[in-house]
C-alpha cells in the first residue's frame, strides 16, 4: 500500500490512474450507446434490455446484484478519474503561480484545453441524467419504472430536453476525443509510425458516440419514432 501511495503522490501515477478509470469509463459509455439504439428496435427490444441489466447473474446472484455491482465500480472510477484529475490541474497551475501575459497555444488543440470545462459539464449531466431517466425524479410524468421506451419518448418530444441531452453528448465527444488519444500516450502506446492511426481512433470513437447517443433524443424529436 505505501508503494501505491507514492505511486500516487507522482504525476506519473496520477496520470496512469486517470488513464486505466478513463478506460473503463470509455468502455461502459460505449457500451451503453450500443443498448440505447435498441430503441430503434421498439418499445419491446428496449424494454426486455433494461429488464435484463436487472438480471444479469442469474440465477447465480441475487436480482440486481451484478447491476449494482456495476454501478459502484463505475463511480469509483468517476470518483477516482476526477479527483486525480483535479490533482494535476492544480499541480499544473501551481507551478506557473503567475499566469501567461498573453498565452497563445501552439500545439494544444481546442478539445484539450476544454477538458476542465468539459469534465465539469459532464458531472452535472452525469446527475441530471440518472435523475431523469433512472430513478425518474425529474422531467418525466409520468415515469412508469421498466417502460423505458415510454419515458423516453415522453422525454425526447420535448425539444429542450432532446436538445440539451445532445448538446450534452456533443461535450462528451469532445471530452473522449482528447481523452482517449491521452490514453494511449499515457500507456505508453504512441508511437510516430501508429499516431495517426490512433488520432484516427480517437476521433471516429468521438463521433460515432456522439451520433449514437444523439440519434434518440432526435429521433424522438423528428418523429421518426413514436
Amino acid at each position: 500500500m505505501s508503494r501505491v501511495r507514492t505511486l500516487l503522490r507522482t504525476a506519473v501515477g496520477l496520470k496512469f490512474v486517470v488513464a486505466v478509470t478513463g478506460l473503463v469509463l470509455f468502455a461502459w459509455v460505449a457500451m451503453h450507446m450500443l443498448g440505447n439504439l435498441k430503441t430503434f428496435l421498439g418499445p419491446a427490444e428496449i424494454d426486455a434490455y433494461a429488464a435484463g441489466l436487472k438480471t444479469l447473474g442469474a440465477p447465480f446472484v441475487p436480482h440486481g446484484f451484478a447491476l449494482w455491482g456495476v454501478r459502484l465500480l463505475l463511480l469509483a472510477c468517476l470518483v477516482a478519474h476526477v479527483g486525480c484529475a483535479a490533482k494535476l490541474v492544480a499541480r499544473n497551475r501551481a507551478a506557473r503561480p503567475i499566469p501567461y501575459a498573453r498565452y497563445v497555444p501552439r500545439e494544444s488543440t481546442f478539445p484539450a484545453r476544454f477538458m476542465l470545462v468539459s469534465g465539469g459539464i459532464l458531472l452535472v449531466y452525469v446527475v441530471l441524467h440518472v435523475l431523469h431517466l433512472t430513478t425518474g425524479t425529474i422531467l418525466v410524468d409520468p415515469f412508469v419504472e421498466g417502460k423505458v421506451y415510454d419515458n423516453l419518448a415522453r422525454s425526447f418530444r420535448n425539444g429542450a430536453v432532446a436538445l440539451f441531452y445532445v448538446g450534452a453528448v456533443a461535450v462528451l465527444a469532445l471530452h473522449l476525443y482528447h481523452g482517449v488519444w491521452s490514453l494511449f500516450q499515457t500507456l505508453g502506446l504512441d508511437n510516430p509510425d501508429r499516431n495517426r492511426k490512433l488520432r484516427a481512433f480517437a476521433a471516429i470513437s468521438a463521433i460515432g458516440l456522439f451520433a449514437g447517443f444523439a440519434a434518440v433524443p432526435l429521433a424522438f424529436l423528428a418523429g421518426t419514432l413514436e
